[in-house]
């Protein structure tokens, strides 16, 4: 997968460069939109701003998360079996065996984070150990600790604040100009006075667009994430109908994920915020991080009795009727690494 690596990294870049120059753009926008002239101070702060949240991702973004879902570390004693699985799926991958953390919910749900192999953590809800069965279970730990092998952790880490700092400030602009009438504190003449107004509806256009892009360039690039993590998923387990099994079980469950939110929500195996499911059937997908959970069940469900790479981009491209391909060949021919235990009796 070290080509597939690679790509990812060169993918995530893009994203995140992208992500940066809407933020500055959006910065730029507001500053001058307050003040004229006061573009650059905008443009400024927005910069400090990215670098500031960059760096807070980079170094504890993964904290946060398990912060915000509050999820409790365990011991092995706490649960042999869940450790066991993770084990096999660590050896099966070749990667360090991940910390292993709690959340209390009730609803069926996993997510991964961390900023290399080295950190990473998975965490995994009182809820899918009490519904899932071992196959299941080890499905569903194969595809976290394939985000962790296809680096996908720190990206959706990134991304994800990113995505919410621009949310976040387009907000801000939007709920001001609402109170505010557009109101600046500027009283330079008619011709100034003209041309910010017209500034004040491009920062309005920006801050309401800027969001609206963000999304769709992080859902794009998330929902072939989730396809490559079920690919490199069913060849670690050699068994891709636990995994197709978990997925069904966890998108059926009428629980609510209480500590779950918007920007926690990309990170699940499945999105709990079930508005998104509904508006990605209706939207082909286009505002969802995660592909239809009806498609990557009958991927996983039409590997012909297989489980490598190859077999699954076959049954992904007859499923979703793409003729682009997945993985690289190369990709395909190198494979997973070991391939892992079989299921369970």
């Amino acid at each position: 997968m070290y080509e597939q690596i690679r790509a990812n990294r060169f993918k995530s870049s893009l994203l995140i460069s992208g992500m940066a120059a809407l933020l500055v753009l959006l910065g730029f926008a507001i500053g001058e939109a307050a003040t004229p002239g006061g573009g650059v101070g905008g443009l400024a702060v927005a910069l400090i701003i990215w670098f500031v949240l960059v760096a807070v991702s980079y170094f504890g973004g993964s904290n946060m998360m398990l912060a915000m879902s509050e999820a409790k570390p365990i011991e092995h004693k706490d649960n042999p079996q869940l450790f066991n699985v993770v084990e096999e799926m660590a050896i099966a991958s070749g990667l360090p065996v991940p910390k292993i953390y709690i959340i209390e919910d009730s609803a069926p749900n996993a997510f991964a984070t961390g900023r290399t192999p080295e950190t990473a953590c998975v965490a995994i809800t009182r809820g899918l150990l009490d519904k899932l069965s071992r196959d299941e279970l080890q499905g569903v730990m194969a595809h976290e600790m394939s985000h962790i092998q296809n680096r996908d952790i720190l990206f959706m880490t990134l991304a994800g604040i990113m995505l919410g700092v621009i949310v976040l400030i387009a907000d801000f602009y939007l709920r001001r100009v609402w109170w505010t009438g557009g109101r600046s504190r500027s009283r330079s003449g008619r011709n100034q006075g003209g041309a910010q107004a017209i500034m004040i509806v491009v920062a309005i256009v920006l801050a309401i667009l800027a969001p609206i892009i963000a999304r769709l360039l992080y859902f794009a690039v998330s929902r072939k994430r989730e396809y490559l993590a079920d690919a490199s998923a069913a060849e670690l387990t050699r068994y891709p109908e636990g995994l197709a099994s978990a997925l069904e079980k966890i998108a059926g469950d009428k629980e609510v994920l209480e500590v779950a939110n918007r920007a926690t929500a990309p990170m699940y195996i499945v999105n709990p915020i079930k508005p998104f499911e509904e508006r990605a059937r209706r939207f082909s997908g286009l505002t969802s991080t995660h592909p239809p959970i009806k498609d990557r069940v009958a991927i996983l469900r039409g590997m012909a009795g297989g489980y490598s790479l190859a077999t699954y981009q076959t049954a992904w491209q007859k499923t979703t009727g793409a003729r682009s391909h997945l993985m690289s060949q190369r990709t395909i021919q190198r494979g997973v690494r070991p391939a892992g235990p079989t299921p369970s009796a």
